[in-house]
């Protein structure tokens, strides 16, 4: 755990130098007047806006549906961050979700009726949007900090790991559980879980198993931690900065981190096991492991993690594996693409129909009983895994980043 701190210790320090050599220089004489249109705020605005004297912070403005993503919310959140990159009265970003949620991700109910309605281009659009954001996110010019502070689910996750700062609070939940509902970990996920250390990443990828705040920060998915209590006086510390400056955010979110270590159920407490079970190169391999391991040691979390294994999705779980494996020798621009060919075809569900399955057993009717096509591993051939992984027809557009005008930094 020690060695876990120490490592992400430097990797702030890392963001922060390259940061200061490519941010530009702040006035600390900005005025605190914000003239920006899109400041305006609608009763009914899917993302609010806070301004003050060098920084803006956007709050993820649906609670009811724990801020989950749709069109209109990507759309209005990738106008407010382009437009505050070059606007010298904006030091740094914030952002927050409303409610008790950071945010659960994409708004997976409403994409299954899209898909139901026949507007498989308009399922698709959400994800190309999200993905779009996350990478916008990741080469941003300007510090951001996202406050986790609640569920931080899927794209939820891919709207925040990209950015400098990212604060997790004893209320913070981390997951990625698509493969449970059909899908993959995706917007980015491939590239943050394949980044974890050992083979963590593809524990989490195809478990969908939760991670809370202490152990964000211990494995490197957040950059601080502190109590929930304290996110109020941390939000005043940030409306009063007036930088643009990384390492004076870093220092004066120092301030409110507390640190602790996971406790002994934490699943980073079996990492020499997670790394035995999850290291091997399919997920047959895996689960055969895992099996090999409940009978000689006789541990529960054998048992639940083989559980949580059988549920998802077979499709899924080998569609996740390759992903995330691929994910290792890739940037984020190249995972977001590959993730793209994945997503636009299981929205299409030509193959299969696994997510629309998966959003009705868990979301919908709520049974928790979907029947996965195909049912089991031993029907997910190659050739089907391969079809997903290739690239899209010309009748179906590929997802399209501006690598060229913004290249990744890091």
């Amino acid at each position: 755990m020690q060695r876990l701190a120490r490592r992400q210790c430097y990797d702030r320090r890392f963001f922060i130098d390259k940061f200061q050599r490519i941010t530009k220089t702040f006035s600390t004489t900005s005025s605190s007047v914000i003239s920006d249109q899109l400041l305006i705020n609608d009763a009914d605005s899917f993302v609010l806006v806070e301004g003050s004297a060098s920084s803006r912070t956007v709050v993820l403005n649906r609670p009811s549906v724990l801020n989950a993503l749709n069109t209109p919310l990507m759309s209005r959140l990738h106008k407010l961050y382009e437009s505050w990159e070059d606007n010298p009265d904006v030091g740094f970003v914030v952002m927050k979700g409303k409610g008790n949620a950071f945010c659960a991700g994409a708004d997976i109910v409403s994409i299954r009726d899209m898909i139901k309605k026949g507007d498989i281009e308009g399922s698709k659009e959400v994800f190309r949007r999200v993905y779009g954001f996350a990478y916008l996110l990741h080469t941003y010019l300007k510090p951001n900090v996202a406050i986790l502070d609640g569920i931080t689910m899927g794209g939820g996750a891919a709207i925040s790991i990209p950015g400098t700062f990212r604060i997790a609070t004893d209320k913070t939940v981390y997951a990625t559980p698509e493969t449970l509902i059909g899908l993959h970990p995706d917007a980015g996920a491939s590239f943050h879980l394949s980044h974890l250390p050992g083979y963590l990443g593809e524990y989490l990828g195809l478990t969908g198993d939760r991670l809370n705040g202490l152990e964000m920060i211990a494995c490197g998915l957040a950059t601080h931690y502190s109590h929930s209590t304290s996110v109020r006086e941390i939000e005043e510390c940030l409306k009063n900065l007036i930088t643009d400056d990384p390492s004076v955010i870093e220092t004066s979110l120092e301030n409110y981190s507390d640190f602790d270590y996971p406790d002994n159920n934490s699943v980073l407490k079996r990492m020499e096991m997670v790394d035995r079970c999850f290291s091997h190169d399919s997920v047959e391999e895996i689960i055969d492991a895992l099996e090999s391991e409940a009978a000689k040691t006789h541990d529960e979390w054998c048992d639940s993690t083989l559980k949580k294994l059988k549920y998802a999705s077979p499709l899924s779980l080998k569609l996740s594996l390759r992903s995330i494996r691929e994910g290792r020798f890739q940037t984020l621009d190249q995972c977001l693409i590959r993730e793209f060919r994945l997503t636009s075809r299981a929205m299409s569900c030509q193959i299969s129909n696994d997510f629309c399955e998966g959003v009705r057993a868990r979301m919908v009717d709520k049974d928790f009983a979907p029947k996965w096509c195909p049912p089991s591993l031993e029907h997910v051939s190659e050739d089907m895994v391969d079809h997903y992984f290739s690239p899209l027809s010309p009748l179906e557009p590929e997802l399209h980043l501006p690598t060229k005008q913004r290249e990744a930094f890091i």
